[in-house]
């Protein structure tokens, strides 16, 4: 497939999601802009888009204490982490075939009416953290020769960022369901059921171990593997969409 399959609405988005790879954290975050002000509010992919662009926004001005351990793998893989976000678009808008369940239920539910902008975000997320992350984990380390433990530099960045995001979720999912104008725009309260059912820090725990668990299988089992996480992730994906 290619771009002659997109549908004429949606080639705005898909020249901006098609273009080269990022190279740059920077360069990412003008990828996401140019998104957000192209899609109009009623669309659910502008909602998650907005809240992935707040959280990399922080986690590059908020090094901890002491700096990062490593932070040419932290950067790459934030990088090579936001690549996978921007070749599901793509390939969604290709009609290629290939999209990720859990993608494939965002994109589908878009523009239907009823969900909430704090569904969108979190249903995003936890199509790109608990698809995406451990694969760009496994195409990080290939990159820089690494096989990080549990007590790595690397880890320790890993588990600096959890904490960060525990922190600024809850704001950044406020603002959603409040309004950029600070008008109540929905259900504040279904934040709290949100993360009760779906916790980031914990889907990215589940991701460096999926990573290390996909790390050791290749052939049959490395296909298997990715496809029964697939099929969960869309799974969980749906259930944050219908409402939790």
């Amino acid at each position: 497939m290619s771009a002659a399959a997109v549908a004429t609405p949606d080639q705005p988005l898909y020249a901006i999601v098609s273009g080269p790879a990022p190279a740059t954290i920077d360069e990412v975050l003008q990828r996401m802009q140019q998104i957000d002000k192209l899609l109009a509010d009623n669309d659910g992919l502008k909602w998650f888009n907005r809240l992935y662009m707040m959280v990399t926004k922080e986690v590059d001005l908020s090094p901890p204490a002491g700096g990062w351990k490593d932070a040419a793998w932290l950067l790459r893989l934030d990088v090579v982490f936001a690549g996978f976000y921007f070749r599901a678009i793509s390939g969604f808008l290709e009609g290629a075939g290939q999209t990720a369940s859990s993608w494939s239920v965002l994109m589908k539910a878009r523009y239907e009416a009823g969900i909430d902008r704090i569904q969108f975000a979190v249903a995003g997320m936890n199509a790109h953290i608990n698809h995406d992350l451990a694969l760009a984990l496994l195409e990080t380390d290939q990159e820089m020769n690494l096989v990080p433990g549990m007590d790595s530099p690397q880890r320790v960045d890993y588990e600096a960022v959890n904490g960060l995001l525990n922190t600024v979720m809850p704001a950044a999912l406020d603002m959603l369901a409040v309004g950029i104008l600070g008008l109540a725009a929905e259900d504040t309260g279904k934040i709290g059921r949100v993360l009760a059912f779906w916790n980031i820090c914990k889907a990215r725990d589940l991701a460096w171990d999926f990573g290390d668990y996909l790390r050791g299988l290749n052939g049959v089992a490395l296909a298997v593997g990715r496809a029964a996480q697939d099929q969960m992730t869309g799974v969980v994906g749906a259930a944050i969409l219908r409402g939790v």
